[in-house]
């Protein structure tokens, strides 16, 4: 009896060894195989998007150097001399600027359209600002008045175009 016992004993465990090895060496394949897929399905995908989400930057790109005050200023002159007109003419480009462009919003991260909406805002606060200023009676008046403003600062769209590049840089 003690003999079959160990003749059943030294048959079976090697097969339970073989058997628990393959089932380990299997399970560690199909986790290769199926990283690896991932792997190349997500190198297929970034070659589609890699260059909407590029449009998109660059696109929110143009819209930051087309509301920069000192380039929005010289684009978009007074046609009389109505500060409020005028004050509602540059207020309005920026508006539409953006809205232009609000679909690129779903190709960069939240966080960079956030920063780009900020800027968008602090401009036309900027500008709103200057506005307010009794001194200011022409839209002349107004838009030196603003462009001084840009010489002795930096323009909020500045801070946008440098979260963009600093965005840009970390896809490749």
């Amino acid at each position: 009896m003690e003999d079959l016992l160990m003749n059943i004993i030294s048959f079976t465990a090697p097969s339970i060894v073989v058997g628990v090895m393959a089932y380990y060496f299997f399970l560690r394949l199909t986790k290769s195989e199926e990283t690896q897929k991932r792997f190349i399905l997500f190198k297929e995908d970034k070659k589609v998007t890699l260059p909407v989400r590029l449009q998109a930057y660059e696109r929110m790109t143009l819209v930051m150097e087309r509301i920069n005050p000192s380039k929005l200023l010289i684009r978009i002159t007074p046609t009389s001399d109505d500060k409020e007109l005028y004050l509602q003419k540059l207020v309005q480009s920026i508006e539409q600027e953006f809205e232009h462009n609000l679909s690129q919003q779903i190709y960069i991260s939240e966080k960079c359209w956030s920063v780009l909406m900020t800027s968008k805002n602090a401009t036309s606060h900027i500008i709103k600002k200057t506005a307010e200023n009794e001194e200011l009676k022409s839209a002349q008046e107004l838009r030196e008045a603003v462009l001084q403003k840009m010489v002795d600062s930096n323009p909020p769209s500045q801070t946008g175009l440098t979260f963009i590049k600093e965005e840009v840089k970390e896809l490749f």
